[in-house]
């Protein structure tokens, strides 16, 4: 089965068909409830990856359930057209370096160079997504770049504004020096990098006191140049200390000398009282005390007598004594407590006057000449010499830390003080809080990690970027910002300028002017700045409904807050942020009611996928080869789903096709073809009857189908909880128990070859009813997982309901009310409900012994080598404090499928009175739940536990608890039970295995007589006969006479065949092997092969039936029979005919027989026939 191309076949027909067009519409005809999904908009200017897929995969089937429950869901896909991602992309094409090379340009060229590549690879985006099997609306599609989303954007901004949770300000914020602009808090902790930065200690000598210097650390260099302050804290203790070699005096903080002196962080170099030999402290004092001391300044760039204030000691709480000499260096430009420290507290500097020499790009401008158009971090070694040459360079060691790096250039971020444009968020802080907890998030412990704690220390947002292709910041003001307009739509700009707009990009909007009111004759311009794209996908909810402006309010509070929404855990500071700050905003309220969490797609090394690496393999290519549900169904059905790293390995999407798909497809291929066979036989069409499904008495039917109903309840209770991460484990469960126990536990009783009743083909029609209703059950509730595959059984199996019409009127299978059969697609169906008459737990929990006995017993014939060909006489099994329905199901109904799958001649479940002759229970605390309650009594009671005899073991199990050493023990909770053989062998009769928990204890009788051996050979001859047809293509309908032929003197086969005749025709379907002398000449050999039976040469043959005829029949007599098919003449039939004008009568039984074994039969030319 080529599992891709089925898949693209059925592409093909949704497409033609509008499947999904019609799916929305039905919900729609029914008025079904809207459940409302918000899909974050992805940047179109590369190629989805894995991350895209598995985010795609969780939405889809999210979604797709939802529909098949009864839900109207929207869904549209969605373009992150502005922002970094694409101005970085241009700026590298274009050569762009600097801003002015993009006002050089014109903005006009720029932005049309940039709506030029937005949507490069929609296309491809659409191939891709739409080939994996998302149904999601491309040709209504919502752009952020359009008009109506960017009026929107305005309009949540200006309510913002309204609220007066908007505010100018100048703030040192993170900054991308490779895209020249801000970031917000939340953008530079989304991809943090560990690197190495020189950590060196600089030396300030006081000018109260030339002989003393302060002693600085820190981590950039390259802020040196702008510095004006030294920061220490208050209350901490200050020293003085005269180092004794150099007879240089430092001050530093007390418990930071160790940073001057190293070997004191090494506590197996170090002793006490060895400092001695290296200083001695000449002074100590309190932080505080040193304030207002000046120092001399390392540079003299900004030594200005206009500026006396520089270069002094201040004092704040945010210095600390872990780490560096407890003496801060302050650059008030490049660092955010620096600022505050010395702009607010100390007001040494101004937001007018800062010492800022770094432009936007990160280089030194002429301020500081020595390094005049150097980027700062290339500086840093520079910086380190010079200061080396001047003496004022004590340390310099390397630092391995995390540092913030641009998400979008990955490149270092520097800390820089740049005029914004805020959104106030800690005016709201706290509602914010609030309305999280209101949210579901799956899985939980990201919610309830590192979220609250962020969220309450959350920080005012910087939205404005100073970038060109975006959406404008609608603000106009004048030059002092004493009069400032901000503008909510369109229509409020034409109002106010007279000019109307057919698009909202700055080379249309900025040369707009709005009269000034309070001064007459003036005119109001807009300020420079374009909003973070993450604000733009932040007002998604609102933008892309352009809302307020064609949805009324009613309308859009009908869907909001969203009832779902999805994206990687790398969004949690991004997105989910961005929507929850502005709702919250807007309506206090939350965006999204439940969320999904997926962790982040790795290379199968471990390391980020990367197309340089070419670490990892095409997402086309494994779809291609391996179909889109394989690699859904690996997706979801890996940590990845639970917020954990995946590393991808392509032969787990093969896995899942060997796994799960080939198995479900063969075990429905296995149906079909023997509902043919029924239908063959019989000459009625198979019908679905769920009420003989109900009325089945077979144990194996009973259990599948409580299975089945049981998974169907877990999958709706799971799904409503959004626990992906729990139902694709379910399902592959699922699939298996079907395919590698029901199936094959039924196999020859679903091909009417075998009956516990006597009634073959009743046998047969019942299983067959059960197993349709199974394979249909779960191919529905599988559709929102896998919706290819299901797809492709459902078209087969609707065409056994009644309601299936072969040549259906024009779009019946697309109408309501839906139902199998009549539907054109699984996809129309409403999941099936749990049936909670068809639960059966009993059931299920016999069924779950039998296989742990099967298997058990498989590993002791292992062990001993013993093939499954060959039988056994008795297997036994004993059961810890089993439950009576197990005991009563395994030894009557489900005893059977033992013998038959174990090939044991006998199964005895042995009584609880007899345990002690086979096996002994041994105990053992439970040292996870006993180690508290014990304490020092767990030795005396180990002992105790462990002691006891079998008979002690079993009634301290039946009992259920025990006191010893005055402590009360429950043996469910506190003890660990274990079965274990113990029955003498010394023969070698009996081999054994038990399970891991040491409930199940399986024993083989491993003798091996005459018949044991000869019962094996059978099967070889069995085994081989199915190969034969098999490999001639028959069907299980197709009847073959066999023959076999041995060695001239040697009787194995024959021997083996004639002492288990009836095992073999029961599985040969009535057909007996007999030896090649007694076939017809005229027998047509559609297989043969050469083959060991026990050690002997057998050549095997299976033949076309042919009619056998008697020994002296007239040869032109005998040349017409051999014409006739034998199979459409009754036993002890007549045939008349008329050979050469004489006339003959030919009786079935006497002058010709159906089969060669007939013959031998009749004529006992073969005695043992």
């Amino acid at each position: 089965m080529d599992f891709s191309k089925m898949e693209e076949e059925i592409n093909e027909t949704w497409k033609e068909k509008q499947v999904f067009k019609f799916q929305n519409d039905l919900s729609k005809e029914r008025k079904d409830k809207v459940y409302t999904f918000y899909d974050g908009p992805p940047f179109a200017t590369g190629l989805p990856h894995y991350g895209h897929i598995l985010a795609g995969t969780i939405k889809d089937v999210v979604t797709r359930y939802a529909c098949m429950n009864g839900y109207s869901v929207e869904r549209r896909a969605g373009w992150d057209c502005h922002g970094l991602p694409v101005e970085y992309e241009m700026d590298q094409l274009l050569g762009v370096k600097h801003r002015q090379d993009v006002l050089d340009m014109g903005i006009d060229v720029y932005n049309a160079k940039c709506r030029s590549i937005v949507l490069r690879y929609t296309e491809e985006w659409r191939q891709t997504i739409t080939r994996l099997g998302r149904w999601i609306d491309f040709d209504n599609d919502y752009k952020t770049m359009d008009k109506s989303y960017m009026e929107s954007v305005w309009w949540v901004f200006s309510q913002l504004y309204a609220k007066g949770l908007v505010y100018q300000g100048y703030k040192v914020m993170p900054f991308s020096t490779a895209c020249a602009t801000p970031l917000s808090n939340f953008e530079a902790g989304l991809n943090y990098k560990q690197v190495k930065d020189p950590a060196i200690v600089v030396t300030f000598p006081s000018k109260g006191d030339p002989t003393k210097s302060y002693v600085a650390w820190t981590t950039t260099p390259w802020t040196l140049p702008s510095n004006v302050a030294l920061c220490v804290h208050p209350e901490l203790d200050y020293v003085t200390l005269q180092d004794k070699k150099t007879l240089q005096q430092y001050i530093l903080a007390k418990d930071r000398i160790c940073q001057l002196y190293p070997i004191m962080n090494n506590p197996k170099k170090y002793k006490a009282g060895m400092e001695k030999e290296w200083y001695d402290i000449l002074d100590t004092c309190k932080g505080k005390d040193l304030v207002g001391d000046f120092y001399e300044p390392l540079f003299t760039y900004f030594v200005d007598e206009k500026q006396p204030q520089y270069f002094q000691v201040v004092a704040d709480a945010y210095v600390t004594a872990d780490s560096g000499t407890g003496i801060v260096h302050q650059a008030p430009a490049f660092g955010e407590d620096d600022y505050r420290v010395c702009c607010t507290t100390y007001k040494i500097v101004t937001p007018t006057n800062l010492p800022c020499p770094v432009d936007s790009n990160g280089l030194f401008t002429s301020h500081v000449q020595d390094w005049e158009g150097v980027y700062v971090k290339d500086a840093d070694d520079s910086i380190c010499q010079t200061l080396k040459t001047v003496g004022r360079l004590y340390q310099k060691d390397v630092l391995e830390h995390s540092y913030p790096y641009c998400w979008r250039s990955d490149t270092p971020l520097i800390y820089k003080a740049v005029p914004s444009w805020f959104v106030a968020v800690e005016q709201i802080r706290d509602k914010i809080v609030e309305n999280n907890k209101l949210t579901y998030w799956v899985p939980s412990h990201v919610k309830e990690g590192e979220i609250p704690n962020w969220l309450t220390d959350a920080r005012d947002w910087a939205v404005s970027r100073n970038r060109f292709w975006g959406t404008p910041l609608p603000i106009w003001t004048n030059e002092a910002f004493t009069e400032i307009i901000c503008v909510g739509s369109v229509q409020q700009l034409y109002d106010l300028s007279g000019v109307w707009v057919e698009d909202l990009h700055r080379e249309v909007v900025d040369h707009i002017q709005i009269p000034s009111v309070k001064t007459p004759g003036a005119f109001l311009k807009r300020v420079d700045e374009v909003f973070d794209c993450w604000f733009e996908s932040g007002s998604m909810p609102y933008a892309q409904q352009h809302y307020p402006f064609t949805m009324d309010e009613a309308t859009f509070h009908q869907g909001f807050p969203a009832d779902f929404i999805a994206e990687g855990i790398d969004q949690t500071r991004g997105w989910f942020y961005t929507l929850m700050v502005l709702s919250t905003a807007l309506f206090d309220k939350p965006a999204f009611k439940n969320l999904i969490v997926n962790g982040l797609v790795l290379a199968g090394d471990g390391q980020k996928m990367s197309k340089r690496k070419k670490n990892y393999p095409d997402p086309n290519l494994v779809i291609s080869k391996y179909g889109a549900d394989a690699l859904r169904m690996y997706l979801i059905n890996s940590p990845v789903v639970r917020a954990e790293d995946l590393k991808f390995q392509e032969s787990g999407v093969l896995r899942v096709v060997k796994e799960v798909f080939l198995p479900l497809y063969n075990a429905f291929r296995f149906f079909l073809q023997n509902v043919e066979r029924r239908e063959a036989t019989s000459g009625a069409k198979f019908a679905p009857d769920e009420s003989k499904v109900k009325a089945t008495t077979n144990p194996t039917d009973i259990w599948i189908s409580a299975a089945t109903q049981e998974l169907i309840e877990f999958v709706h209770v799971e799904m409503e909880a959004y626990r992906l991460y729990t139902v694709m484990p379910a399902l592959v469960r699922y699939v298996t128990q079907l395919t590698n126990w029901y199936v094959r536990l039924n196999r020859d009783r679903l091909k009417g070859a075998a009956s516990q009743e006597g009634d073959e083909e009743k046998e047969a029609e019942t299983g067959l009813q059960v197993l349709y209703n199974v394979l249909l059950n779960v191919t529905i509730i599988m559709a929102p997982f896998t919706p290819f595959i299901t797809e492709y059984l459902y078209q087969h199996l609707r065409k056994l309901e009644p309601s299936y019409q072969e040549d259906p009127v024009a779009n019946y299978g697309m109408t309501n009310p839906v139902m199998p059969g009549k539907s054109d697609s699984v996809h129309f169906l409403k999941l099936p409900a749990c049936d909670k008459s068809r639960v059966n737990h009993k059931a299920v929990e016999a069924m779950e012994v039998l296989q742990t006995i099967i298997e058990l017993g498989r590993n002791v014939r292992e062990k001993r080598n013993i093939s499954l060909k060959t039988p056994v006489k008795n297997v036994v099994v004993v059961l810890r404090n089993p439950a009576m329905h197990v005991v009563e199901g395994i030894s009557g109904p489900l005893r059977s499928y033992v013998l038959s799958e174990l090939n044991a001649w006998n199964f005895t479940v042995i009584p609880k009175e007899n345990e002690h002759e086979w096996v002994t229970l041994s105990l053992l605390p439970n040292l996870t739940v006993l180690g508290k309650k014990l304490g020092k009594k767990m030795s005396t009671v180990k002992k105790v536990i462990t002691s006891m005899t079998h008979e002690e073991a079993v009634a301290f199990m039946e009992k259920g608890e025990m006191v010893i050493e005055e402590v009360n023990l429950n043996f469910q909770t506190d003890i660990i039970s274990k079965l274990s053989f113990s029955k003498a062998s010394d023969d070698g009769q009996w081999e054994a295995s038990q399970s891991a928990e040491g409930d199940v204890v399986v024993a083989v009788d491993c003798t091996q007589d005459e018949a044991i051996i000869s019962a094996g050979r059978a099967r070889e001859v069995v085994n081989h006969v199915q190969q034969l047809r098999k490999a001639a293509g028959l069907g299980l309908s197709d009847r073959v006479e066999i023959f076999f032929k041995e060695e001239e003197g040697i009787a194995a086969a024959e021997s083996a065949i004639s002492q288990n005749l009836m095992a073999i025709r029961t599985k040969l379907m009535g057909a007996t092997p007999i030896p090649l002398r007694l076939a017809p000449s005229w027998s047509v050999v559609i297989g043969k092969e050469v083959v060991d039976v026990g050690g002997s040469q057998v050549e095997l043959f299976i033949c076309r039936p042919t009619i056998s005829v008697r020994d002296d029949l007239d040869n032109n007599v005998t040349s017409f029979l051999a014409t006739l098919d034998p199979y459409q003449y009754e036993d002890g039939c007549e045939i008349r005919c008329t050979i050469d004008d004489e006339s003959f009568v030919l009786k079935e039984g006497v002058d010709f027989w159906k089969t060669a074994a007939f013959k031998a039969l009749s004529t006992k030319s073969l005695q043992w026939v």
